[in-house]
């Protein structure tokens, strides 16, 4: 049996310049951090001739017999695993929250394949492999964000060159900035859950009809990526948040499926109770309000009175990786 675990993210600047239509002419740049929240695979070869895969469904089919699950079918032919196998998968995020499960489920799979088949794929490999089986292999008009910072894991700026090339590079932090960061970042449920596909898909084909609204506002978010990282380096926290909020401002621009009227609320309720800054993880439509406060106690209270969960996070350095063999 092997287990392996690959980590949730939450994204800090430069969101959405990692898909394929804005990089290739202007070039991209994400600033992600990896959280301990993950996503599991567990991989086991079942007594019978039998493929055996448990996820929100369950399926049962004979090697050689095509599985309906897209990114399991697609990873046994990449890593080259055929016959009897069981793999069982969890999370302790649904999906659908913006939190990069997608991303995390296919890096843990493939770590999974590859130690069954004794090999420890560089995170790197591991990476573009997973990019190259959801993008390319199962045309999802999504970017490479997820599947980097989840076998990195860390706090991680991540170039995406023209080229295709990535380059990564861990923040220079200074400990008393990393401790604070962790502390003062505070993630809050909405309650909506959502598929990315569609605002995504929008995106995609905007950027790629040269639509200059769109590229001009993907270029300033970019822009705010630099400038985040230049802040927290300088442990300049409190311009961090200014700049989380200026992104939200012109993120939610983007498209008028990004938020809705009682996401807006829960944002202003937020920044009126000690927020300095935040805004909503993924593509946006649902899923988590990241947030920075230096009064936890106020914006904890407060928002649990208005029916947010909170969920608490510490971040993650280890990446995605093997956790149990036997």
């Amino acid at each position: 049996m092997i287990i392996t675990r690959s980590p949730l993210r939450i994204s800090l600047g430069g969101g959405g310049t990692d898909l394929p239509s804005y990089y290739k002419d202007h070039g991209g740049f994400v600033l992600a951090a990896a959280i301990d929240k993950h996503v599991y695979i567990t991989v086991h070869e079942p007594f019978t001739n039998q493929i055996i895969l448990k996820y929100s469904q369950m399926e049962v089919v004979k090697p050689g017999d095509e599985i309906k699950h897209p990114i399991v079918r697609e990873a046994l032919k990449l890593v080259g695993v055929d016959g009897r196998i069981e793999i069982a998968s969890m999370s302790d995020i649904p999906a659908g929250t913006g939190l990069g499960s997608s991303g995390s489920f296919t890096t843990a799979l493939l770590r999974a394949l590859h130690e069954l088949c004794s090999d420890s794929p560089r995170p790197e490999m591991l990476a573009e492999q997973a990019c190259h089986l959801e993008m390319d292999l199962l045309k999802e008009p999504i970017g490479k964000q997820d599947q980097y910072i989840s076998a990195f894991g860390g706090i991680t700026a991540f170039t995406f060159h023209p080229d295709g090339q990535v380059e990564a590079a861990r923040l220079k932090l200074a400990p008393e900035t990393l401790s604070n960061l962790e502390d003062n970042l505070m993630l809050f449920f909405t309650g909506f859950t959502r598929s990315a596909s569609g605002i995504l898909r929008d995106q995609d084909e905007r950027s790629r009809k040269n639509d200059q609204a769109m590229l001009d506002n993907l270029s300033f978010i970019k822009q705010l990526g630099y400038e985040s990282k230049a802040a927290l380096e300088a442990d300049n926290l409190n311009e961090f948040a200014h700049l989380m909020n200026v992104h939200w401002e012109h993120k939610r621009r983007r498209s008028p499926d990004m938020t809705n009227q009682t996401i807006d609320d829960y944002y202003c309720l937020a920044r009126k109770s000690g927020a300095l800054g935040g805004k909503l993880i993924g593509a946006g439509g649902g899923g988590f309000l990241l947030l920075y406060t230096e009064d936890k106690t106020r914006l904890r209270r407060v928002m649990g009175e208005a029916g947010l969960r909170e969920v608490r996070i510490r971040f993650d350095f280890d990446g995605t990786r093997v956790v149990a063999r036997s």
